[in-house]
Order: structure tokens, then sequence, then C-alpha cells
């Protein structure tokens, strides 16, 4: 695991080692045990190393024979040494025992279609020297990041943006289009960043850089939805159990300790038990608990660490949350508001203490509707009986004649909307902005305001699939994976250096998934149906599986009504704050009123605004006094002074 840099320019002489080893500088945390750096003619790859393979010989850049492909990798290849022994028998000379120099040799016989022969996840830049050919890649389901933007005849790329603004810190001009999607959903969809100029690779998607001109596009998708229903229960489970067991087995291959981020729900907990039976060792894992008893899971990881006699490390909290807050706010380079990035650092700080590779169960809800909100949108409101005129006549001369607190109003206006729209509606911010009016009039009047949900309702329409449920899972799996469940575990576990693996978002088990027809996810209201019973097929305990959801809880609210109230009334309420332009100060004041008098609970909300001025304050704040600092520089050079 690793995190990499790099410039490629129209200019021969346009890039230097100084740039790239400060770009790579910004990423030490993805990579503390080495840091390899390519400098030739036009271009520059740079790499922080967190060593997971071949300990002694796996530094990077790695090359070709003749030294004419060079390529920055960050990820696993699974099937590295299947595809090391093709290549080896075409003739292939290797000089490392690492998954990276797959990479190189593939290319040189495929080009940029070797990525279809990668099994794993990975972000990764090949530099085709001869051709002076830049080729960006990223991993299917955007486990792993990638950023790049074009300026001034240079093509940057990072792991993370801050390593784009090393090089460049003038491209911190705000994409506020960018940040209106944050307000609504938490965080930022592919391929959009905080910045205008800077963009993410799209998961399963290619950048090819020639002659100097860029072109994105698509590898890989999810199949269709629903093509394959088994003929029974059992001989559904028996192709799910070999599947799953497969991609867990082949993530255990590592030259360092490893172990499981354990929670106690179905997904990890099965994810541990087909670690077990692989190992021969007993699995070391980790486990978190609070000493609020609403939020504390610790109990049902530790249930099934007991049932399958695993090394178990486990940590009752009672954290320095403001502490921790402003810690992991100042490693963020865009808003980022899903607060279970608390419990991910908080375990991944334990494991890391332990292993340096954890497997996750990530990735189980989109794959099996696992979300309550999947049968809250699309059964519970799911009125198709009322005619889309009369819906139309709701929202339009009901509804706005109705006062706000009048209850029931704003679940009459979902109620009246077409399920598409209801769907991508319940899970952003509108129905309070409608209600509240929480972002201000002047800021929207620069937005398009049906973009965000606009791009939401497109993946609907496109998604290779007939029925609701897969539709909606086509959805998540293609914004709220990648943006929100996987930029959560990749910033967090790279924080601490601990590299997150998550099997059941390996590919090939995915696509087998995903052709399952609905029934399968979800029979009857019961959510994960077929993933469940695996669960108690490989022993996972019945209390575990069969109890409500609770995703990675903390106890958030009671957290902002102690420890972190005076931060966040500090912090919401300055002059600063409120005048940035973004946010109404009358409906701040009212939602924090309302939630400090306990009329109703806006945790939620309340830690979106908190992070997004923290953001502000910690990342954005600190760039303009960056460029500012560049451009100082660049005048002196000009007019011959030194300094």
């Amino acid at each position: 695991m690793c995190g990499i840099a790099g410039i490629v320019s129209r200019d021969a002489g346009g890039v230097d080692t100084a740039t790239i080893h400060r770009m790579c500088q910004t990423i030490v945390h993805r990579g503390p045990d080495d840091e390899g750096i390519f400098v030739k003619g036009g271009a520059g790859l740079g790499m922080r190393r967190l060593s997971i393979i071949d300990l002694a010989g796996g530094h990077q850049p790695v090359f070709n024979e003749e030294r004419t492909v060079w390529v920055v990798f960050n990820g696993e290849i699974y099937n590295f040494q299947e595809l090391r022994q093709e290549l080896e028998g075409r003739g292939h000379r290797f000089a490392t025992h690492t998954d990276t120099e797959v990479i190189v040799h593939l290319y040189e016989d495929l080009g940029a279609e070797c990525v279809q022969k990668l099994r794993g996840m990975f972000a990764f830049a090949l530099y085709d020297e001869p051709n002076r050919r830049l080729l960006l890649a990223r991993d299917r389901l955007g486990i792993k990041p990638l950023h790049y933007a074009l300026h001034k005849g240079h093509l940057l790329f990072g792991s993370e943006i801050k390593a784009i603004l090393a090089a460049a810190p003038e491209l911190a001009a705000l994409n506020s289009a960018a940040l209106l999607q944050y307000f609504y959903f938490g965080y930022i969809p592919d391929p959009a960043t905080a910045f205008e100029p800077i963009q993410k690779l799209p998961p399963g998607h290619l950048l090819e850089l020639e002659h100097g001109e860029a072109r994105i596009r698509k590898y890989w998708d999810l199949p269709q939805y629903g093509t394959y229903s088994p003929r029974s229960e059992e001989e559904c489970l028996e192709e799910l159990e070999h599947r799953l067991a497969e991609a867990v087995r082949i993530r255990l291959i590592a030259d360092v300790p490893l172990g499981a981020m354990l929670s106690g729900g179905t997904d990890s907990s099965t994810v541990v038990a087909l670690m077990a039976r692989a190992s021969s060792a007993p699995v070391k894992t980790f486990a978190i608990g609070f000493k609020h008893a609403d939020f504390n899971e610790a109990a049902y990881a530790r249930t099934v660490a007991e049932r399958f006699e695993t090394d178990h490390h486990e940590l009752i909290l009672e954290p320095d949350v403001v502490q921790t807050v402003e810690t992991v706010s100042r490693s963020l380079e865009e808003p980022f508001g899903d607060s279970s990035m608390l419990p991910t650092y908080y375990v991944s700080c334990l494991a890391r203490k332990h292993v340096t590779v954890a497997l996750s169960g990530d990735g189980g809800d989109e794959a099996f509707a696992g979300y309550e909100r999947y049968w809250l949108h699309l059964h519970q409101r799911a009125h198709g009986w009322i005619p889309q005129w009369a819906g139309r006549l709701y929202r339009e001369q009901v509804h706005p004649r109705l006062p706000s607190g009048v209850p029931g109003r704003n679940l009459a206006y979902s109620i009246s909307l077409p399920w598409g729209e209801r769907y991508t509606e319940g899970v952003s911010l509108q129905p309070f902005q409608r209600e509240m009016g929480l972002l201000s009039a002047d800021f929207l009047a620069t937005q398009d305001v049906s973009t965000p949900l606009g791009l939401f309702l497109e993946y609907l329409r496109k998604a290779p699939a007939h029925d609701s449920l897969s539709r909606v899972l086509y959805l998540d799996s293609k914004t709220y994976l990648p943006g929100d469940i996987l930029t959560k575990v990749d910033r967090m576990s790279m924080l601490t250096s601990l590299e997150a693996r998550v099997p059941i978002l390996d590919h090939k088990f995915l696509e087998w998934v995903t052709t399952l027809t609905p029934e399968w996810k979800m029979r009857n209201g019961e959510q994960k149906y077929i993933f469940r019973k695996l669960a108690e097929r490989v022993g996972v305990p019945r209390e575990v599986l069969y109890r409500r959801k609770q995703g990675f809880a903390l106890p958030l609210v009671h957290w902002m009504r102690a420890e972190l109230k005076d931060l966040i009334l500090t912090v919401l309420l300055e002059p600063r704050a409120l005048q940035r332009g973004y946010l109404n100060p009358k409906s701040v004041r009212r939602l924090l009123d309302e939630h400090f008098q306990e009329r109703r609970d806006h945790s939620p909300r309340i830690w979106r605004l908190l992070m997004f001025e923290l953001w502000q304050r910690n990342f954005l704040e600190n760039a303009a006094t960056l460029s500012d600092k560049a451009v100082n520089l660049q005048v002196a050079s000009m007019s011959g002074e030194s300094g």
C-alpha cells in the first residue's frame, strides 16, 4: 500500500526532482517506509511506500527490462503470482517479487488493456518513455483514490489532492457546484472535487495522456442485474460461500502481520469466519466500544471472536473527542460529513498497533441491500396508486401553503414523488432544506439546484437493471460506496498507515452477486436475505445476525450536547462562519437551538456543517496561504530577489 504522485509535462525539462519530492512529502502517512522518485525528460513519478509484499525488493518506481516503462502503484494485485507465471512463460524477466512488477510486463503485452487482467484494488501511474505516454488507472469499485489536474501544459496526479496542491497551490480554486453536492449528500461524488481544476478519476476508468491530449474512458462496469436465479437456496449458498471464501483467501497474502476489523455486524463477522477457516493461526481481530450502552457493540464483536477463537483486541473508548475531531479534520482535503469516520479512525489506530493489514466487511450493504432506506423508500413509502398529476398538485399548490410545523408535511411530499425522485431526495438534504432553508438564497441563486439530484437520477436511468431495488443498488455502488464508504475507510486507515482490504468488493465476486435476482437480496422485507443465511452457515451466532442494524455507531448526539458543544457553538456561530455566504444564519441558529434544547436531534446535519467549517479553516485557508507564498516566490524570482 502506498501513495503516488507525479507530473507529466509537454516540456521535456518541465519537471524536477524537488517538486516530486515535495508532492510525496504530503502523503508520507500513506507510505512511511520508503520513498521512490523517477524523473526523466518531461515526466516525474513519485511514491511513498507502506511495505506489504517483498519487503526488501519492492522499491518503486518499478521498471521493465529495458528501463523504458516505469510505474508507481498504490494497492494490491491479488492474482499477481498467477499473472507472473503467465508472463514468465512468455519470456518476461522479473527483477523483484512484488505484485507491482506484473503491471509493467502486462502493459508491454497488452497496452492499456492490462487493467482487465488485474484482480485487486489499485491506483497506478505508468509512463511509457519511448512513446511519451502516461496511463492512469483506478480499480473497478474505487477502493483506492486517484486525482488529477491539467494545468499549463502539465498533467498532475496524486493519491490525495494535497499532493497536487503541493506542486500547484494555485489550483485551490473552489468548485461551488461540488460544495452544493457536499451539503446535499455529506460527500462529493466522483468525478468532482472541492476544487474546480482538480478531478477524481472515476472507478473503473483509465486516463491516457499522449501528445499532450488526455482521453478518459471506462474499462469496467457492473453487469446486468437480476439475470440469474439459482434453482434452490442450497445451490445459491454453496456458490456464494465458495466465491466469498476465495475472495477472502486471496486477501490473506502478506509479508507483514494481518488481521480484521470486527464491528460485530453481519458483514465483518462473516469475513472473520472465513478468515478463521483459511488461517492456520488464530485471526487477530480488533473492535472498539463506547461507554454509552446504546452505542456499544463491543459485546457482539466479542461473541464472534469467542466463536472463532480469534486473538481479539478490544478497546472501550472514552476519547478526547474534540482533539480527535481537530486531528481528523486537519487531514481532510475535501469537506466530508460521515461521522462514522471517527470509529473507523479509532479502530484503525488500535489495529495498527498490532498489524499492518486489516480486512473489513465494507460493501455488503450495497451488494445485498442492507440499508433500511431501501425498504423505506421502495416499499413503505411506495404509493404507486397516486396519479402523477395529483402528486404535482400537492407539491405545487398544497405543500407551500402548509405551515412548516404541520406533522407529516415532508412525509406527504415524499410520498407524492415518483419512486426515483423519492429515493434520491430521501438520501439528500433536500427535504430539510425545503423545511428550514439552511442554505442561503444567495448561494442557491448561483447554482443549478437540479444538478445534485439530477446526477443521481441519471444513474438510476442508465442502471443495467429492470427492478427498482437493483437500480438503487447500482446508484449507491456508483455514488455512496466510492464517495463516502470507501473514502472514509481509505482516509482513516491510511492516516494511521494501515492497509484495509475489502473482500466483499472483489470484482469477480461482486459480478456474480449482481446477477442474482432481487428476491435473494431482499425477501418479504428481510434485508440481506441470502447473505445472512450464509453467515449462519459459516457459524456466525444468530444473536449477532438478527438484531437491529446500527452500522458503525457512535454516541454523536451525546457528544454534541456535551464534549463537542462548545466547539460547535464557537465554530458555527462565529461571524466568519456565518458570513461565508453558503448558509442562512437564522436557520443555523434555529438548528442549534432546537438541538441543544433537545426538541429535535439534528446531530447529522450539525456534524455536516461543523466539518465544512473546519475544512474551510484547517485546509482551505492553509491552501490559500500556500498559494500566496508560491506567487510571492515567483515574483521574487522574476525580479531577481533572493530569499
